[in-house]
């Protein structure tokens, strides 16, 4: 992106010499003639850099640099005069300039003086993004550092265990399971409850990037190390200094970046793409994944040193399945959630709801319930989710030899309404309510039943 450089002075010979030497080196070149005419311009487009006279009829060069400041507090100043003082340079820097060049200048010097600059306004623009990004980064992880993980089991109490003695150390962690247990926000509470919870929180799925742009996202690059390179970028590794960084599906990871992880873990060290400087980082590598790490080491798949590095401690967690006893409080728990996110009423669940959800396996784990809780929630119109929404493959699941549950569930249902309807005095507006549906669902459900009066 070219430099846009304002140039102010009340010589016509001078701005063209300027405006011809600035645009030789590529920049885009503005002039003005006076104070007045240069704030016109400052109030209709900013620019990088403004080179201002400092003696000038009318608005001198420091009542402009008030005012630009004024307007643009971050842009670079450079002031000018053959009358130079030093009170003069004292009171433009006091007033916000960056520097201060005497007349008569050699070409070179305005040069060297306006690239150097543009290098530092540079590296404060990167530095001030970094920043920024920082504080996202650590905002986030504040605010989702209230998230909970719902259990009672005691297959999770026995993994909670585990991570109370190990959160506290420096080693890393090696999260394992299938898809949607709860590892990544297990691995952002570690990093929540740990030490370095002042620290960023940087994460990033190993599996949904392609290599080559993986490796220059952990990595960073120097601007020039490839097509497209225009700038320097810090890579997440070098962002999450002095934090934790997240590595989820690490068992994605291709070998030849395997490599490179494992270098900077042995050495404490990164090297951005096309530098020659290392960098030091001090982090916390929590990973996860869903394969088996060591059947990919067997199969030549993943480094065994680099496995050994990353598990310094390794925690399985859980299916839902083998966790059943977590299912029903994991339901509440979402219908509470997503009742309060979707501005909908439903308070409760149906009991052959429950028992639906309570036999069905969960390929998909928690995250699956999650997204069949909150469409159950958004479809159910009064204040309770009852089987009528929820997915077929949940009402009508199928056992492991393949029997269909269809007739059971229909008849539990039938039964259910059955026993409502009669515990309500046959009042069917007092049994729709009792079981959390509308009186035409009640109507259609007794039709389709075959229930008589």
């Amino acid at each position: 992106m070219q430099t846009r450089i304002l140039i102010v002075d009340d010589e016509k010979d001078i701005l063209r010499a300027l405006e011809f030497l600035f645009k030789a080196d590529g920049h885009a070149v503005t002039t003005a003639l006076s104070g007045e005419k240069a704030l016109s311009v400052l109030q209709a487009e900013s620019f990088d850099i403004m080179i201002s006279d400092l003696k000038m009829p009318g608005m001198d060069g420091l009542k402009l640099l008030e005012e630009a400041k004024r307007l643009y507090p971050d842009m670079t100043v450079v002031m000018m005069s053959a009358y130079a003082t030093v009170e003069g340079a004292v009171d433009a820097m006091k007033k916000g300039a960056a520097d201060y060049i005497v007349k008569p200048f050699m070409n070179d010097d305005v040069r060297f003086t306006v690239r150097r600059l543009i290098e530092e306004e540079k590296l404060r623009s990167e530095n001030r993004a970094l920043r920024q990004e920082l504080s996202q980064h650590r905002s986030q992880h504040k605010r989702s550092c209230n998230e909970k993980i719902i259990f009672i089991s005691d297959a999770m109490t026995q993994v909670f265990e585990m991570l109370n003695i190990v959160t506290p150390t420096k080693g890393n962690i090696l999260l394992t399971g299938e898809s949607g247990t709860g590892k990544g926000l297990i691995a952002l509470l570690i990093h929540c409850n740990s030490p370095r919870s002042n620290g960023p929180f940087i994460s990033i799925n190993c599996s949904a990037i392609p290599e080559g742009l993986l490796e220059s996202e952990l990595f960073g690059y120097r601007r020039g190390a490839f097509t497209g390179a225009s700038v320097d970028k810090k890579g997440l590794i070098e962002l999450a200094n002095e934090g934790t960084l997240f590595l989820d599906e690490i068992g994605d990871m291709a070998p030849a970046l395997q490599a490179k992880l494992l270098t900077v873990l042995e050495a404490g060290e990164v090297m951005p793409l096309g530098d020659t400087r290392k960098r030091s980082v001090d982090l916390r590598l929590v990973c996860a994944t869903n394969r088996d790490l060591e059947k990919s080491i067997t199969e030549g798949g993943f480094r065994e040193d680099l496995y050994y590095r990353l598990a310094v401690f390794e925690i399985r967690v859980p299916a839902l399945r083998e966790r059943a006893e977590d299912i029903s409080v994991l339901t509440d728990f979402f219908i509470k959630k997503y009742s309060e996110e979707n501005g909908r009423t439903a308070r409760g669940i149906s009991q052959g709801a429950r028992e639906a959800l309570a036999s069905y396996r969960w390929p998909g784990n928690v995250r699956e319930l999650s997204n069949v809780i909150e469409r159950a929630v958004v479809l159910a119109s009064g204040n309770m989710v009852g089987t009528e929404h929820l997915p077929d493959k949940v009402r009508f699941q199928r056992h492991e030899n393949g029997c269909c549950l269809r007739d059971v569930m229909s008849d539990y249902e039938k039964n259910v309404i059955i026993r409502a309807y009669n515990l309500n005095n046959k009042n069917k507006e007092t049994t729709a309510r009792y079981l959390g549906i509308d009186l035409v669902t009640l109507y259609r459900k007794m039709k389709k039943l075959g229930i008589e009066e």
